[in-house]
């Protein structure tokens, strides 16, 4: 190991002979020691070297270790930084106040050199593995949005020459008495409904991307009239399966942004008019808590395992139930409800046994 790899810990001490017991002592044990002998000195210090560990004395003149932490915690550049209270003090008023500051631990004079070290190894080990994970959430919310910027190019990209083929297909259905043929029919009628399909998909890929990056405000929700806008929009889907909504008349107040919330209740309803009972039959109802809503579908159909539960919100995750071969969804209903819910504060989940249905939910704010 280099001398630039090894771990660097400073140790700030008026009193020399402490000093030079825990210099030696660390630098023994392959740590690079660092050295201030007052609060302003150790603050240049920190600025200039940013040391991996603090080893930071209570009782100082001019600047006491208290104010020294203080000033550390509230700089972000340093706020990670592990600080290690050295004191004579057995109070624990002031252990409590050095807590409080931002100090993850305190070693007592006189030194029991093992123990000093035990104590620096393990918060040194925290602190890398902390580093290790603030990495790794770099790099996953670097991939994330690379990968939500492809999506939007490309569903964007779509969308165009997509639209001239839904548009085409719509001309040739309405041309019939010009010459096509039962069987020209039944080939448009299948490029029309597959591309209509398509372009599901591509605006689902576009929510998808654009709610992690949308700011929006949250404002007091009219939840009737968002399900009045689904109800319409479910509407062919209704009368084909026969399908049955039963919703209260009156809704407790919540948070949220209307665009988005109607999403919710439009994957939330086309699945369970999908995958309920034959007719399906959905219960909508909502339940008020002390800081947020609890919105709520429950389904008549078969319900569903533990396993088939774990792996729902999840991209590209269909529902798999008996009536799985009569569908065509593209799996991205439950993780964009997942993701806007999210994001608006609130929490998803389902409720089910095999046999007795599924209760899907999600949460708003309440409004205060």
């Amino acid at each position: 190991m280099t001398h630039s790899d090894l771990p660097t810990v400073l140790i700030v001490d008026d009193m020399p002979e402490n000093v030079s017991v825990l210099f030696d002592f660390l630098s023994a044990n392959d740590f690079e020691v660092l050295v201030a002998r007052n609060g302003k000195s150790a603050l240049q210090v920190v600025e200039s070297a940013k040391p991996h560990l603090i080893l930071l004395d209570v009782m100082m003149p001019e600047m006491d270790g208290f104010e020294v932490c203080r000033r550390l915690k509230a700089d972000t550049s340093y706020l990670d930084i592990p600080v290690i209270f050295m004191t004579a003090l057995s109070d624990t008023v002031d252990k409590v106040r050095g807590f409080s500051l931002g100090a993850v631990d305190y070693i007592t004079k006189p030194f029991q050199q093992e123990e000093v070290l035990a104590r620096i190894n393990t918060h040194l080990t925290i602190y890398n593995l902390q580093q290790q994970l603030r990495h790794q959430n770099q790099e996953l919310a670097a991939k994330n949005s690379d990968l939500d910027a492809f999506a939007s190019t490309v569903a964007h990209d779509l969308k165009t020459p997509l639209n001239a083929i839904v548009g085409l297909s719509d001309i040739l259905l309405n041309i019939h008495k010009m010459g096509l043929s039962d069987k020209q029919m039944e080939c448009v009628r299948l490029i029309l409904n597959s591309s209509e399909k398509m372009n599901e998909i591509i605006n689902a890929l576009l929510l998808l991307a654009t709610v992690s990056k949308q700011e929006i405000e949250l404002r007091p929700l009219d939840m009737k009239n968002i399900l009045d806008q689904v109800q319409r929009r479910l509407e062919h889907m209704l009368k084909e399966t026969q399908g049955q909504l039963d919703m209260p008349l009156e809704w407790p107040s919540a948070l949220g942004y209307g665009l988005w919330v109607e999403e919710i209740w439009a994957n939330y309803l086309s699945n369970g008019i999908k995958y309920g009972g034959q007719p399906p039959y959905l219960q909508i109802g909502a339940e008020p808590r002390e800081y947020d809503v609890m919105f709520w579908v429950k389904d008549n159909g078969a319900g569903l395992s533990a396993e088939a539960q774990a792996q729902l919100f999840k991209p590209f995750t269909r529902l798999k139930r008996e009536q799985e071969t009569k569908l065509q969804g593209h799996g991205l209903g439950l993780s964009i409800v997942h993701r806007i819910v999210h994001k608006l504060g609130g929490e998803v989940g389902v409720e089910s046994e095999e046999g007795n249905g599924c209760r899907f939910f999600f949460t708003l704010p309440k409004v205060r």
